[in-house]
């Protein structure tokens, strides 16, 4: 199950700053969440082969650098990080809440995109099937995959729901288009493999 990043009640950057001791633990409690929230993002990617693609897989706007590969957004967002605490360091509150809210929004998006690239394998792995291999296996393996697809869109559907800005909600339309691609060549393989157990078992 992904994880799910949101602010806790603890550093709502829109909540009134009473006087300078508040204001300090607003910001400790803040940096903490956003550290550990950054801090498991990058064991995730660790985990994964940090391999180029060739399609962007981010809003534009959500994103200011243009990568073909994971590690460069994680490096904005770690770019992003710093500048948070050198705004906080200068009282700058209305820069921390933007800055904040646009860390949130790109964990979210990144952590989202992390969460695919097992499907992706299995995708890869599937268009590697050789004829020979028990027809039974790849359909049990393709359902479990649907299953999974429509998982994942139901989330993102889920979620779209609750946005209330245009970059995370063009985000989150990009990303239900592509897993719904992946879900109808993943139903069309499964008609293929279906009609081939029927053939197969006509012929016995």
């Amino acid at each position: 199950m992904a994880t799910e990043y949101t602010l806790p009640n603890t550093m709502n950057v829109n909540k009134p700053i009473i006087n300078d001791n508040e204001m300090v633990m607003a910001m400790q409690n803040l940096f903490s969440a956003l550290e550990k929230q950054v801090s498991t993002l990058e064991k995730d990617l660790a985990s994964l082969p940090d391999t180029p693609f060739s399609t962007a897989r981010f809003d534009q706007a959500l994103f200011h650098h243009n990568s073909h590969k994971l590690s460069g957004y994680m490096q904005e967002i770690r770019q992003n990080m710093a500048q948070l605490k050198v705004c906080a360091s200068d009282a700058r509150i209305e820069q921390v809440k933007f800055l904040a809210e646009r860390l949130v929004s790109q964990i979210e998006a990144l952590k989202r995109e992390i969460s695919t690239q097992a499907l992706r394998k299995q995708e890869d792995k599937f268009s590697q099937r050789t004829k020979g291999q028990d027809l039974y296996q790849r359909l049990a393996e393709h359902q479990d995959y649907e299953r999974r697809l429509i998982a994942m869109i139901d989330d993102r559907e889920l979620q779209l729901n609750t946005q209330n800005t245009f970059t995370n909600q063009h985000q989150l339309q990009r990303e239900i288009a592509a897993l719904s691609g992946r879900l109808t060549r993943c139903r069309q393989a499964l008609m293929r493999i279906e009609k081939s157990i029927e053939k197969q078992e006509n012929a016995d």
